[in-house]
């Protein structure tokens, strides 16, 4: 059991070898969070080129309603992200790194077709995703880009990113709305045998992450110190435990 909880420091990447080895030739599917894109959080951070330096494959996954995806308005269109995620996915198992709307994408792709994966890293995510909600976090958001919140911090962030150039307010708004899917149960993560990294900041509203990291048999926490959700992709000390991760 891989269950110990490390908090990992903001230090510098550097001086990863390349394991000269068929890993080296295994590729690494990057998907990104809500509003976001490969481009914006992978590519132009430098994250998949730092994969590429220990002699990885990077592969740049842009989520239906992003990026160069299609983006349509119907909420509906996104009730199975995971299998649309499972389609444009190598036939051969991957390697994953997914953040928060790109974590739970994952993580329900990982539960229900674990043979496609081997190494799976889930950042931005916490316990919560054992939980039933109300939603009331993603419909204060839709308000807010649709112009009816000025008085929610967060909401408020949230439209901010809606409104970055390349995105679509009303495709994301309508991947908020999307149908609800059932809560992960830690049944159906204990019978999951991949490695698992769940990377979480100790500032980040999705925090903590105990349960879920030690739901699955090989799982492992990382807690990222001094880093909130939105800085996830970016931080040193995540990108050091995603390099070490699959490096070893």
């Amino acid at each position: 059991m891989l269950r110990s909880s490390v908090e990992e420091p903001h230090r510098a990447t550097r001086g990863y070898r390349v394991r000269m080895s068929t890993i080296a030739t295994m590729p690494v599917a990057l998907v990104h969070g809500w509003a976001g894109s490969f481009a914006s959080t992978w590519e132009a951070p430098g994250v998949s080129a730092l994969l590429k330096d220990i002699g990885r494959n990077p592969l740049g996954i842009d989520l239906l309603g992003h990026g160069t995806a299609d983006k349509p308005h119907d909420p509906e269109a996104y009730g199975h992200l995971h299998e649309w995620l499972l389609d444009r996915l190598p036939e051969e198992s991957v390697d994953i790194v997914g953040f928060s709307l790109g974590a739970l994408t994952t993580l329900r792709a990982l539960v229900a077709a674990p043979s496609r994966f081997r190494k799976v890293v889930l950042a931005g995510i916490g316990d919560g995703v054992f939980e039933t909600t109300t939603h009331d976090m993603a419909r204060r958001i839709v308000q807010a880009i649709e112009g009816d919140v000025t008085d929610d911090a967060t909401a408020l962030l949230f439209r901010q990113y809606a409104h970055q150039p390349g995105n679509d307010p009303v495709a994301l708004a309508a991947v908020m709305k999307r149908p609800q899917s059932e809560p992960v149960t830690a049944e159906m993560l204990g019978v999951i045998h991949n490695e698992v990294v769940v990377c979480i900041g100790d500032k980040d509203f999705a925090a903590p992450a105990e349960r879920l990291a030690n739901a699955f048999p090989n799982g492992r926490l990382v807690v990222l110190k001094n880093t909130d959700h939105f800085a996830t992709p970016n931080a040193f000390s995540f990108i050091d435990a995603m390099l070490d991760f699959f490096n070893n």
